[in-house]
């Protein structure tokens, strides 16, 4: 159907999502600011929640349609707009009741183009929320996330560990270095502020701390912490005890892209013990990228 053709009351996007909270927890795992905003792509493979701050942190929360009940996409091409993030979560938060996770349907565009979000499980009662959208005015920085070689420069450890060793390295303004070395096979995060902090993951010494390691030669960067830190600070506590780990990566030039995997399954009551089961399914899981850009003035120890 052209565009032309296309009835204009029919919404771009109509999909339903049984379990609110998981939702909730992979997009407060980017919030890290109170007031911030949030561009949302559309296409037929699913949304795609985008959030950057000046031009040197950005992250992105993939939610593939295999997440959700149903998913009825007909617009042309990937719409784009924008949305505060704080009022979509916290709209979102209202559609878990007394501790349980609602259904909800989720509707692109609305009359005056807003994003309509309702409850579709409970039948004496119907919570609808309307958050006003608006066109993005910035566009997404090229973060041009290239290898940095034939082999990969990356490592896979543990969230909760990976959480703890950033938040311990805090000093005000200051700068993290991450150095990865091969021989012997080691990650380091080096802080400096009123002293030095220096947090060593050996790969051999601990393989269920330091799951996976990858690197042929030595590579250093410095990063500024409080763009480090918010790839971790917001997970929530219930992702973070769950011993998935984190997958960080350093690409050409410094770029690095740290990975987190989320559980948007609707937990199981009468057999909780599985839920670990059910993290395992691909299609319900959604995918969190951050991408931090190292300082400019760090020379590279190697990246050829």
């Amino acid at each position: 159907m052209s565009s032309s053709e296309a009835d204009p009351d029919i919404p771009d996007l109509v999909c339903q999502l049984d379990n609110v909270q998981g939702m909730v927890d992979a997009l407060s795992s980017v919030r890290w600011k109170r007031h911030q905003d949030s561009v949302l792509e559309l296409s037929e493979h699913g949304i795609v929640v985008i959030v950057e701050e000046s031009g040197c942190l950005q992250a992105k929360v993939y939610l593939k349609k295999e997440l959700f009940v149903s998913y009825e996409y007909r617009a042309e091409g990937r719409p784009r707009f924008g949305v505060s993030l704080g009022v979509f979560v916290d709209c979102l938060n209202t559609f878990s009741v007394s501790g349980r996770s609602s259904s909800i349907e989720i509707c692109y565009p609305g009359p005056d183009m807003q994003l309509l979000l309702k409850s579709v499980d409970t039948p004496d009662a119907c919570i609808y929320a309307e958050i006003r959208t608006k066109v993005p005015d910035t566009i997404s920085w090229d973060y041009n996330f290239e290898p940095a070689g034939s082999t990969p420069l990356s490592f896979t450890v543990k969230s909760a560990a990976l959480k703890e060793a950033i938040d311990d390295l805090e000093w005000p303004g200051s700068s993290i270095q991450i150095v990865l070395q091969p021989d012997p096979p080691c990650v380091q995060f080096r802080g400096e502020g009123h002293g030095d902090l220096q947090i060593d993951f050996m790969y051999y010494a601990n393989t269920d701390l330091l799951i996976a390691f990858q690197c042929d030669r030595l590579v250093s960067y410095r990063y500024k912490y409080k763009f480090l830190r918010a790839t971790t600070s917001n997970m929530p506590g219930s992702v973070i005890k769950d011993n998935r780990g984190s997958k960080l990566t350093i690409g050409r030039g410094g770029m690095l892209k740290v990975q987190h995997l989320v559980s948007v399954a609707r937990p199981s009551t009468q057999h909780p013990h599985i839920d670990s089961a059910a993290y395992q399914q691909p299609s319900r899981i959604a995918y969190i990228e951050f991408f931090v850009k190292p300082e400019v003035d760090e020379e590279p120890v190697n990246d050829a």
